[in-house]
């Protein structure tokens, strides 16, 4: 199973149409036109196939997270306890 098919069945699982596919590669600031989405879709031995690559199928699963579950918020780093030297007895 290639990324194609991988992109394919998630975009059927998902109910998820070439624009709604389009906006959330936008929320990871990766732009892509409807044409040439529309080349990952079609069958290999149709002559405007292109092979989706790991960047594209990538950059769908990171917007796909910040559509479903939303912005990751920033997490405050605890403070470390501070070690107090112990003079030797």
């Amino acid at each position: 199973m290639d990324n194609n098919d991988v992109f394919k069945k998630l975009r059927v699982a998902l109910q998820l149409r070439n624009d709604d596919i389009i906006e959330i590669m936008k929320l990871v600031d990766f732009r892509i036109t409807a044409t040439e989405l529309g080349a990952f879709f079609r069958r290999e031995d149709h002559p405007n196939y292109k092979n989706c690559g790991d960047q594209v199928l990538r950059n769908f699963l990171n917007g796909l997270i910040i559509h479903k579950r939303g912005v990751m918020e920033k997490k405050e780093m605890p403070k470390k306890p501070e070690i107090k030297d112990n003079p030797k007895k």
